[in-house]
């Protein structure tokens, strides 16, 4: 409950603080949605010169994009730590967060979140039903309970890769990080692992499991059943990789030395 407490005391507090300065707020909302707009517009373009991809047909892949929407929303939201290298160990803020009776990663979190990218789940949702409308999708009682879980799993993957990836900075405290390339490599989930060799496909499987995020459990809503295992996995996926991640950044909290050496 003291975390449940503290959760909500940071959103209020964030709150007020965006709103103090609204149009920067709607500005950063309407660039995010024209980001994605942009990204929906290329698939457009490339099956206005092909019906198909590796067999998949414009509105899957439509459908499959608008559901990678979504947890990487919730990641947006809570696990925006791309510079945490050089804001926390470079410039030395990890030591203020140690003083604080509350465990450092929960800190991190709620220091770095950005309420606003959870208007990428309502993007999802809309490209999702628009896509879902054109292929005649049907809904089933148990969708909603897996797509929760799926979301939630395809979350936990991108928390646990990006978590991972700034706990190196407690053994590392050199200001290049490989952030940004790997932000770039999760956007490969996004689209059908067929379409690329199978070395590129193994990687996005499982060693970075961006395929989780998107094409994996979209697969089961499409009704490709020679995936579905892979679609039933997500959940444990994300919380393999998330508790790795979370175990990692314990061990690497131990190491820490402070800034000063």
């Amino acid at each position: 409950m003291f975390y449940v407490s503290m959760f909500f005391r940071y959103v209020s507090q964030y709150m007020k603080t965006r709103l103090q300065y609204r149009a920067d707020l709607v500005v950063e909302i309407l660039s995010d949605l024209l980001f994605q707009a942009v990204n929906l517009v290329f698939i457009l373009v490339v099956f206005g010169h092909t019906q198909f991809l590796s067999g998949w047909n414009r509105d899957e892949i439509i459908f499959i994009y608008g559901f990678f929407l979504i947890p990487f929303a919730l990641f947006s939201t809570f696990f925006n730590i791309w510079d945490f290298n050089e804001r926390y160990i470079v410039k030395g803020e990890m030591d203020r967060i140690l003083t604080r009776p509350i465990h450092s990663l929960f800190q991190v979190i709620l220091e770095r979140m950005e309420l606003e990218s959870l208007f990428g789940v309502i993007t999802g949702i809309l490209i999702m039903f628009y896509a879902g409308n054109n292929l005649g999708l049907s809904i089933s009682w148990l969708d909603p309970i897996l797509f929760v879980l799926f979301v939630i799993g395809g979350a936990l993957v991108y928390a646990g890769i990006f978590i991972a990836l700034a706990s190196i900075g407690f053994w590392s405290d050199a200001k290049t990080s490989i952030m940004p390339m790997m932000y770039n490599i999760g956007n490969y989930g996004r689209y059908p692992v067929d379409i690329y060799n199978n070395v590129i496909r193994f990687v996005l499987t499982w060693i970075l499991p961006f395929a989780f995020v998107g094409v994996y459990p979209a697969a089961y809503f499409l009704g490709k059943e020679e995936w579905y295992i892979f679609s039933y996995i997500t959940p444990l996926i994300g919380a393999v990789f998330f508790t790795l991640s979370f175990i990692m950044w314990n061990e690497g909290v131990k190491r820490y030395r402070g800034a000063g050496n």
